[in-house]
């Protein structure tokens, strides 16, 4: 199965965060069991491109590490279906991602690990997010979320410093 991911980049990515970017997604998906071809699209951006988009779509006036707009409304393991592809792709579009480039380093330093796990980690949190998953609770729903993103994030080899 084919999945794609497209990564566009508002600021200077380096060639190694875009990479990084795709690799998570690809891992979700596969650890998620998504068999149906999709789409997720990325945009890197500063803390000032994400701060207008948190206060544009969500009316939140500051900036935020990553944002997730999922295209359908799923419930936690609920996969895409055939039926949702779009006809000249025959991928179903899952949604679309912003991330700060600028926020996920300063949150890389303040929480004492590698920019690459800061990375990986929002992007498997924000496809979680496109495949239904949330933390609205601070109770069951966001330990299913976090259970699952340290799975995923434990597969890819991509452990807490604490943990390596």
């Amino acid at each position: 199965m084919e999945h794609e991911v497209y990564v566009d980049a508002e600021v200077e990515t380096p060639p190694e965060v875009a990479e990084q970017l795709r690799r998570a997604i690809l891992a979700v998906l596969e650890e998620e069991r998504v068999e149906t071809p999709c789409i997720v699209a990325v945009c890197v951006t500063n803390d000032e491109g994400i701060h207008q988009t948190n206060l544009d779509m969500r009316g939140v006036d500051r900036p935020t590490d990553v944002l997730s707009f999922p295209m359908f409304e799923l419930e936690p393991g609920e996969k895409p279906r055939a039926e949702w592809a779009e006809p000249d792709s025959g991928k179903v579009f899952l949604g679309d991602m912003m991330i700060s480039l600028e926020r996920t380093q300063a949150q890389a330093e303040e929480f004492g690990h590698s920019p690459e796990r800061e990375v990986c980690y929002l992007a498997v949190h924000s496809v979680l997010h496109l495949l239904g998953y949330d933390h609205l609770d601070e109770g069951p729903m966001k330990a299913q979320m976090r259970a699952r993103e340290e799975a995923i994030l434990g597969k890819m080899g991509i452990l807490r410093e604490a943990e390596s």
